[in-house]
């Protein structure tokens, strides 16, 4: 996994590179999935060898692209103010190895990914999400946005705008186990929309959200109208962000306003959103107003 022997100068090439080392490497450890070590961490997500590897992997790519990249990633147990963040110009990566490492760890689900996220000005500015087993027959569906130029490309295939966007009747409305449904929860199922609460990768319900990968993965995972979650991580849903403004999709917290990225947010040990809201400019105002904001 550490063989970063390929130059990257472009994200384009950067998402390249890690799509060909990731995909053969995650096949290496769903093949011994159930010998796999797993370690429970303090915030009760799941932590395996794989997470460590891969993202050892990717923060070598980008330096090896970028030696001087200031780096916020899920598994480098950081504890303390981020302060090569605070004296950054705005230019920080996001790396989340495995998002969705419970499913990762069952070998007879896909719902996971890896995820890289490159912010500027700290905004996000492009994205790569590789789902190794996400399409038909447990092949990878690879995903990267440039914010910029609204371009989203799958396996390398430009996503034209009309394929970007169309109202399901599914909201992704997922909450930690044991905590209680929210107010709007009953008035979104008289509107007629059906509620996914489950949580797999937050990540992969926001792609479901803001583009239509039916055509290439299983047909009865839904498209998603909204996605909502509240207390979420940075880095399982900053790509997401990311593919959603490059569809054209709007985002905020439950009250409506603009989400928290900045240089003091980002700096945190573990920046996490008190809610994130993403989808369709009009879903979201009546998802808002549904809910009472």
């Amino acid at each position: 996994m550490s063989d970063v022997g390929a130059p990257t100068t472009t994200a384009d090439e950067l998402w390249t590179y890690l799509n060909a080392q990731l995909v053969p490497a995650f096949s290496r450890y769903r093949e011994r999935i159930n010998e796999l070590p797993v370690e429970v961490k303090a915030d009760k997500t799941l932590l395996t060898e794989a997470d460590i590897a891969v993202q050892k992997s990717i923060i070598e790519a980008i330096r090896a692209m970028e030696p001087s990249a200031v780096v916020i990633a899920e598994e480098d147990e950081r504890t303390h103010i981020r302060t090569e963040v605070l004296e950054a110009s705005g230019r920080v990566w996001v790396v989340d190895p495995i998002d969705g490492t419970a499913e990762f760890v069952r070998g007879d689900r896909v719902e996971f990914c890896s995820v890289v996220c490159l912010l500027e000005d700290w905004q996000p500015s492009a994205a790569f999400i590789l789902a190794p087993e996400l399409g038909e027959g447990r092949t990878s569906i690879v995903v990267t946005a440039d914010v910029a130029s609204k371009r989203v490309m799958v396996n390398g295939v430009p996503l034209s705008p009309q394929e970007s966007f169309d109202d399901s009747k599914w909201l992704s409305i997922t909450r930690s186990e044991g905590l209680p449904a929210r107010a709007v929860d009953p008035i979104a199922e008289a509107a007629g929309y059906r509620l996914k609460t489950r949580t797999t990768s937050q990540t992969l319900d926001m792609v479901r959200t803001a583009i239509d990968i039916s055509g290439l993965t299983d047909p009865t995972l839904p498209r998603f109208s909204l996605f909502c979650r509240r207390e979420q991580k940075l880095w399982d849903g900053v790509a997401g962000l990311a593919l959603g403004r490059a569809s054209g999709l709007r985002d905020c917290d439950e009250a409506g306003a603009p989400l928290p990225l900045n240089a003091q947010f980002l700096s945190t040990a573990t920046p996490v959103f008190s809610s994130t809201v993403m989808g369709s400019p009009e879903t979201v105002a009546w998802f808002l107003e549904a809910a009472g904001r």
